[in-house]
């Protein structure tokens, strides 16, 4: 496993949450990256809430939940859809709009097809959102390689998803079937591993998730409310998950969600696991 064969670049971070929940978190030292991680390493670069953006050592780039045009932690450079310059595997973890908001226009501007459940992607191909190219159909369990040296597996999550669509006819919001929430292990050909959870609560199939998959890099949600809240996400990185280091997300873009990224950091106590507090927009090295 990839662990065994090259450590991770990315150092151990403690940093708090700004204050206020719709604000961005304070800005943590920047993870040194090692002599092989700076020519061949794996970029992760948190775009707020659920939204990542991945850049693998081959050059492909991969979007998680691309809540970006109108969230409030999202760095100006990529509320510009452009900026991206190249999306090689669109991810979604389920309907809700703070993850699904801008996977459309993505879609359309870079022909790239949206990966996310099944059902979620027939309602918005019976729609009209997308045309059916754009749509494929894949479930938990199921496993594509989208781009060169990736491989995209789809895992159970504890979540729900609903479609919230406005009919062009009526100028009103409709509420449609999102299919089951789930989340992402994301394999690179190097070995590297990452388990992006979606929005969850604590399920006890994680540690088969954490044992199958042996994720090196964990991004959690701790936000709470909807999803885990600090302690109960530690808890599920520290005893069921087990991966090598750990990026807190779904946090300080919606009032409700009240987790903080200290909280998460104080409930990890002196775990093993190395607790990464990214700020949105900043590229971590592994």
């Amino acid at each position: 496993m990839f662990r065994r064969l090259m450590p991770l670049a990315a150092a151990l971070v403690l940093a708090a949450c700004a204050n206020g929940p719709a604000a961005p978190p304070s800005t943590p030292t920047r993870p040194e990256a090692s002599a092989a991680g700076a020519s061949r390493g794996v970029d992760v670069v948190w775009l707020g809430q659920s939204a990542f953006k991945i850049t693998t050592p081959g050059g492909q780039v991969i979007v998680t939940d691309p809540w970006l045009r109108s969230n409030p932690l999202t760095p100006p450079e990529y509320k510009r859809l452009e900026s991206f310059g190249r999306i090689d595997a669109l991810l979604v973890s389920h309907g809700h709009f703070d993850h699904i908001a801008d996977a459309a226009a993505l879609a359309q501007m870079y022909n790239v097809p949206v990966r996310a459940p099944g059902d979620l992607n027939n309602t918005a191909m019976t729609l009209g959102v997308l045309p059916a190219n754009l749509l494929p159909r894949m479930n938990k369990g199921g496993t594509v390689s989208p781009a060169p040296g990736v491989k995209i597996t789809a895992v159970r999550a504890e979540h729900s998803s609903i479609f919230v669509w406005r009919n062009p006819a009526t100028g009103k919001d409709e509420t449609h079937p999102g299919g089951e929430a789930i989340g992402w292990i994301i394999e690179l050909d190097t070995g590297f591993r990452i388990y992006h959870a979606g929005d969850t609560a604590v399920f006890g199939d994680m540690k088969l998730i954490g044992e199958r998959y042996q994720p090196d890099l964990a991004l959690v949600p701790i936000g709470g409310h909807f999803t885990m809240d600090p302690a109960d996400a530690a808890w599920a990185v520290k005893t069921l998950i087990r991966p090598t280091a750990v990026i807190p997300m779904h946090y300080g873009a919606n009032p409700l969600a009240t987790g903080t990224a200290q909280a998460f950091v104080e409930a990890m106590g002196d775990s093993p696991v190395k607790v990464i507090v990214a700020t949105p927009g900043q590229a971590l090295k592994f």
